[in-house]
């Protein structure tokens, strides 16, 4: 069982237009995947998407709150696999618009779930939540996907609610010899790369002060975050996938997909780091009262996913900093040559992967 398998399926990613959902799109299209795209309005210009939006079969627009606009999509293509990305992802846009939030990121999931139920056709969906999902201690060891689910803020409080949706669902309505879905929930976060432009996200800050010779304001230097390169968390989704198709004894289950363990880095480090790529840099450390909790700590335990998908992360910290700068510098060196690069970058990960004897690549 490997990738290739994606061959010729339909395959459904909500979210298509952002950045995790962008590069999925693009790495499904290459494996031969015919890709269904649904999606709102872009969010950021420029847009990952916009320089690899011809890879995609189904380009199409809709409201993942409006749940006959997610019924008909999901009965019309009747998709093979779906990959549901579409969310409000930023913790501080939570706060000014709750609601909203909660309405794209419970309510969503619910919907894609609730159309599930009319469909007869065998579909394995991977649904993804968010590393936040878990009530954060701030302790120093990963959490574990039994761990309590909650947070503080309304971000991670509606992934977290969006896990107990996912988990009521298949108990109610999916159970085992009465369904021919299949569904497992996804938990990552911190995930960089290059293509990401969204508001209050470190590196696209960093980006768009340092292409303008300006410094960096760090709110929170010493926060520290499992940082990921966008391809190792969508690695794990694919892989999970195709283990759910062929192994029903894991429908209904959550799995973490986080960094190598010991890669758990500050926002101070990941800011030196990418120093070190990118000429003529400042930055100062904001001395403005933060308004809103953010967690000083985060980690994620991803032994369920080695043990049961054979699936692990490999690239390190330094890596993953090359990778991102790497892209954003081709990016404003020529943007003409944007999708190329990106194909490249999936490309050389997967050959990293084999080098690195990863089950999904060999």
């Amino acid at each position: 069982m490997n990738l290739s398998d994606f061959r010729d399926k339909k395959v459904l990613v909500t979210g298509h237009t952002g950045f995790k959902g962008s590069w999925l799109s693009l790495w499904l299209s290459m494996l031969g995947s015919e890709v269904i795209g649904f999606s709102d309005k872009l969010i950021s210009n420029p847009s990952h998407f916009e320089f690899i939006k011809e890879s995609i079969k189904y380009d199409l627009r809709g409201d993942i709150k409006n749940y006959q606009s997610v019924k008909s999509i999901i009965n019309d293509y009747a998709p093979d696999y779906i990959f549901h990305l579409a969310a409000q992802p930023i913790v501080r846009k939570s706060y000014e618009d709750p609601l909203l939030t909660w309405n794209t990121n419970l309510f969503g999931t619910l919907n894609i779930l609730e159309a599930l139920r009319y469909m007869s056709k065998k579909c394995c969906a991977v649904l993804i939540t968010s590393d936040k999902c878990y009530e954060n201690l701030e302790w120093t060891w990963g959490y574990r996907e039994n761990d309590k689910l909650g947070g503080p803020d309304p971000y991670s409080a509606s992934k977290g609610a969006a896990e107990l949706a996912i988990k009521s669902y298949i108990k109610s309505f999916f159970a085992e010899g009465k369904t021919n879905i299949r569904i497992a929930s996804a938990r990552a976060g911190n995930v960089i790369g290059g293509g990401d432009w969204a508001v209050d996200r470190i590196i696209p800050d960093c980006i768009r002060a340092w292409s303008k010779g300006e410094a960096l304001d760090l709110r929170n230097p010493n926060s520290t975050r499992p940082w990921q390169h966008v391809l190792e968390p969508l690695s794990g989704y694919l892989n999970l996938a195709l283990f759910l198709n062929n192994k029903f004894t894991l429908h209904g289950e959550a799995f973490n997909f986080g960094p190598i363990s010991n890669e758990t880095k500050s926002v101070l480090d990941l800011v030196e780091e990418m120093s070190k790529h990118w000429d003529k840099v400042k930055w100062n450390i904001s001395a403005l009262d933060n308004d809103y909790h953010e967690s000083g700590l985060l980690k994620l335990n991803c032994d369920k996913a080695f043990d049961l998908l054979n699936w692990r992360a490999f690239l390190n910290f330094q890596e993953t900093i090359k990778l991102t700068v790497e892209w954003y510098k081709s990016f404003f060196e020529d943007s003409s040559e944007i999708i190329r690069l990106s194909k490249m970058q999936i490309e050389t990960y997967s050959k990293l992967a084999r080098l690195n004897e990863i089950a999904w690549a060999i």
